[in-house]
């Protein structure tokens, strides 16, 4: 590990290799410069990349460049690896998993804000990097502390979990005041959207098609199937006709709601930060923002460069002009210091409050000097009402553990689903 003086940094004789997300590669080099200015660095991407025998303390690669590269990493001795967003090893399958696990190692640290991404089985894939055998194996973990908790929902259980885990635990939140004791308010708040008549009566067309397709599916993968495109149309639905119809002016809730919500925020000129799950959504959005407003945001999505991605960061921190950035979920969700925004809005639901929180808090973080809000759009009378419902009543479950998403609902019987999709309006 490494020892802090006052003018130098001690390191042991092996060195560390930390790997991130490549989005996060250049903040990782920027938080060495000013925490440890003492320990050398070096980056290992690229296609022109090498590792010297004469390498530095500490070596920052991604999971990509893991899954590559495993075999000669693995030839090298390190002190300490560290998997940053270890979420991305929660698939014990993965091939990035295997190669990160395979890589000796003194030392193991794993970090992230969102460990449980969709079942409790992804904790057992991190611990195991961190502690191979700790909890077993995957089948006895399962039938020890998933089936219980996620199944049956058994809180006893979820506190002999929390002992057995404890050890190898260091928790730290924002919201506890003697960790961080300046840090401003996040308030959030739901915002619920109601249908226009169009698209209420699209949503119910399409509703009905879908299930009557169900009723015909026999094979339960294509059940599955069904049931995600049915989801997946009604999301875009809810969002915008256009985004379903690909076509068309049609107004919705959700779109009126938030170039409201805009005007509001732009008055008082301040930032905010507008995420999606879908990136078509997303350049939907940017156009009518450039058309409503004479300004193109800066839109940051799977396909943004590294490179692109910095400059966005930087622009948004420090030009007062860019008072919005959008980004989808997945691409922007970790990683990113964008205090200068003190609103959030999540234009759709992840489903998932862990991940949700994780992109509230590019904002809400050290740095921030303003009380940060945080607005759901949720649209009122459809499924997205009652599924965010069945999400904020999971209790003490939450902290610990979240719901399937999407996945889970293949399981339902099509009664249940009629009852969870069909719309209710005037709630």
């Amino acid at each position: 590990m490494f020892v802090a003086t006052p003018d130098k940094m001690i390191v042991a004789a092996h060195k560390a290799l930390v790997v991130v997300p490549t989005t996060l590669l250049t903040n990782w080099a920027k938080e060495i410069q000013r925490f440890a200015p003492g320990l050398t660095y070096g980056i290992f991407h690229g296609a022109k990349r090498e590792l010297k025998a004469d390498r530095p303390d500490v070596t920052i690669t991604t999971y990509g460049v893991i899954r590559r590269s495993a075999a000669m990493l693995a030839g090298m001795q390190w002190h300490l690896l560290v998997a940053d967003e270890a979420q991305n090893i929660k698939n014990p399958a993965a091939a990035q998993t295997k190669a990160l696990k395979s890589v000796p190692a003194t030392n193991h640290i794993a970090m992230s804000g969102t460990p449980v991404e969709n079942r409790l089985a992804d904790y057992w894939s991190i611990v195991d990097f961190v502690n191979p055998g700790y909890l077993g194996t995957l089948k006895q973990f399962e039938k020890e502390f998933a089936t219980p908790i996620q199944v049956h929902g058994d809180h006893s259980v979820v506190d002999q979990f929390k002992r057995v885990t404890a050890p190898l635990l260091l928790r730290r939140l924002k919201t506890d005041k003697t960790i961080i004791n300046d840090l401003p308010d996040k308030i959030e708040q739901d915002r619920y959207c109601a249908l226009t008549d169009e698209q209420a009566a699209l949503y119910k067309r399409v509703l009905d098609s879908e299930l009557e397709a169900l009723e015909n599916a026999e094979a339960s993968i294509s059940r599955h199937g069904l049931v995600f495109r049915m989801t997946m149309a009604l999301k875009q639905i809810c969002n915008h006709p256009t985004q379903y119809l690909k076509s068309g002016v049609l107004h919705s809730g959700k779109s009126e709601a938030l170039f409201e919500l805009l005007d509001s925020i732009y008055e008082r000129h301040e930032k905010v930060l507008l995420f999606t799950q879908f990136r078509e959504m997303g350049e939907i959005l940017a156009d009518w923002h450039q058309s409503r407003y004479g300004l193109a945001p800066l839109f940051l999505h799977g396909g943004t460069t590294t490179t692109q991605r910095n400059a966005m960061v930087e622009r948004f921190q420090t030009d007062p002009v860019q008072r919005i950035m959008l980004i989808t979920l997945k691409a922007g969700g970790t990683g990113l210091n964008l205090t200068a925004a003190s609103h959030v809005i999540h234009y759709d639901l992840w489903w998932n409050r862990a991940a949700e929180n994780q992109a509230s808090d590019r904002a809400w973080r050290i740095g921030q000097h303003a009380n940060v809000q945080v607005y759901r759009f949720i649209t009122q009378g459809t499924f997205e009402e009652r599924i965010n419902e069945m999400i904020q009543g999971k209790g003490a479950l939450a902290d610990l553990t979240v719901g399937a998403g999407d996945e889970s609902l293949g399981s339902l019987s099509n009664a249940e689903l009629r009852d969870l999709f069909s719309l209710r309006r005037g709630t």
